[in-house]
C-alpha cells in the first residue's frame, strides 16, 4: 500500500504497471549493448571520482557553486496534459525529453545542486533511461515501476533502485487526479533510501561565455510523433520558457517551465522487439556515438556536434569549427529528437 502523507487517506497501488520497459535485440536505434552498463571501478576512464580526487569548483550539470557534494537523483515524470501542471521540474540541474510510446514523451528530471519539495507525477522508467544513465555513475534513480522481464536489469544496472517498489512511504498518491497521474515522490526520503548514491561527476557539459557566432533566435519547436514542446526566449528573465502543444508550460510551484541551455539532441530512434499492453512499440534511442545538435542559449541558436564514446562517459558538445559549445550556467533541457523525421514505429 502507498501512504497518503498529504491528506491522510491511503490508496492501493497502481494496479497495473503501465509502459512496457523494451530491450531491443539487434535492432537499429538500440543505444550501444542491449544489456544496461555496468558501474566501473574509481580510477578507470569515466569512473566517477574517488574520494582523494579535488571536488569540482562548480557543479558540473549546472555551471554554478551550490550542492558540489550532492547525490544525484534523477526521476521519471509523466509528460502528458494529464499530469499537468509537473511538480519539481523547474529545481532539476537537467531535465531530458525521451519518446515513448504512442509518440508521446517523458521527463527525466536529474538532480544534485537543489532539491524540491515534492516530484510527479512519477511513472514508469523506459530502456532509454538505462543507457543514459550510466555516464552519471551509480545515482539515485526513481520511477514507478516496469515491466517485470526489465527488472533483471534494472538489478543489474549501475543505479540505486529506489522504485514504488522499494522507496516505501517515499511515494504518496496526491492531489484530485486518477492513478496514474497521482503518485508524487519526496526527494529527500527518497535519497535516504540510496546514501551511497554517487555525486556529480563531469558528463562532458562545459559552462561560461556564448562562444562567437550563433544565429538570433526567438523560438523554436521541437517535434515528436504526438507532441509539440516549444522554447521562446525571454530576455527580460535570461531563459527559455517552454510550451506544450501551443500552450504555456506551467509548473506547479508557479511560473513557466524552461532553462537557460536548451540542446536540441538529434539522435537515432528506432523500435524495440517489445511493445506496450496496448500492442506500440517502446522507442529506443541512440545516445552513444556522434550526432548533430542545436543548442539555444542568450536568445541564439548554434549548430553542434555531439558525441559520446560509451555509456559510461558523457557528452560533449562542439561548435562547427570543433570548439567546445558552452552552455549558459543554469538548467539544461535535453530534447532528444529522431535524426530525420518525427519516428512512429
Amino acid at each position: 500500500m502507498v501512504r497518503n502523507a498529504w491528506n491522510g487517506i491511503v490508496h492501493g497501488r497502481t494496479a497495473a504497471l503501465l509502459g512496457v520497459i523494451a530491450l531491443g535485440g539487434s535492432l537499429a536505434g538500440c543505444s550501444g549493448s542491449d544489456k544496461p552498463a555496468k558501474a566501473a571501478p574509481p580510477g578507470t576512464p569515466g569512473a566517477a571520482p574517488s574520494s582523494a580526487s579535488p571536488p569540482p569548483t562548480t557543479h558540473p550539470f549546472t555551471g554554478g557553486r551550490s550542492g558540489l557534494k550532492n547525490p544525484v537523483l534523477a526521476v521519471k515524470i509523466e509528460n502528458t496534459r494529464n499530469a499537468m501542471p509537473q511538480s519539481g521540474v523547474s529545481a532539476a540541474d537537467i531535465v531530458y525529453i525521451e519518446q515513448v510510446e504512442g509518440g508521446e514523451t517523458r521527463l527525466m528530471a536529474v538532480y544534485s545542486s537543489k532539491l524540491p519539495r515534492r516530484v510527479g507525477p512519477v511513472r514508469s522508467a523506459r530502456i532509454s533511461d538505462m543507457h543514459i544513465l550510466p555516464q552519471f555513475g551509480r545515482p539515485a534513480f526513481a520511477f514507478s515501476g516496469v515491466q517485470p522481464k526489465m527488472k533483471k536489469y534494472i538489478r543489474k544496472s549501475p543505479v540505486y533502485d529506489i522504485s514504488q517498489d522499494n522507496g516505501g512511504s517515499s511515494y504518496v498518491r496526491w492531489g484530485p487526479k486518477p492513478i496514474p497521474y497521482n503518485l508524487y515522490a519526496d526527494p529527500k526520503d527518497l535519497l535516504k533510501q540510496a546514501p551511497k548514491a554517487t555525486g556529480p561527476r563531469d558528463i562532458g557539459f562545459r559552462f561560461g561565455p556564448a562562444p562567437a557566432g550563433g544565429r538570433p533566435m526567438k523560438s523554436f519547436t521541437a517535434r515528436w510523433p504526438a507532441v509539440r514542446m516549444g522554447f521562446t526566449w525571454s530576455a527580460k528573465q535570461k531563459r527559455w520558457l517552454a510550451s506544450y502543444n501551443g500552450s504555456p508550460d506551467v509548473a506547479r510551484e508557479g511560473g513557466r517551465l524552461g532553462g537557460q541551455t536548451v540542446v536540441i539532441q538529434y539522435a537515432k530512434t528506432g523500435r524495440s522487439q517489445f511493445r506496450d499492453v496496448l500492442g506500440a512499440y517502446t522507442p529506443l534511442i541512440k545516445t552513444t556515438g556522434t550526432g548533430r545538435a542545436l543548442v539555444l542559449r542568450d536568445g541564439k541558436a548554434y549548430d553542434a556536434k555531439w558525441s559520446r564514446p560509451s555509456e559510461e562517459k558523457g557528452t560533449t558538445f562542439t561548435t562547427a569549427d570543433g570548439k567546445p559549445m558552452t552552455f549558459a550556467p543554469g538548467q539544461v533541457w535535453v530534447a532528444l529528437v529522431n535524426d530525420g523525421k518525427p519516428y512512429m514505429p
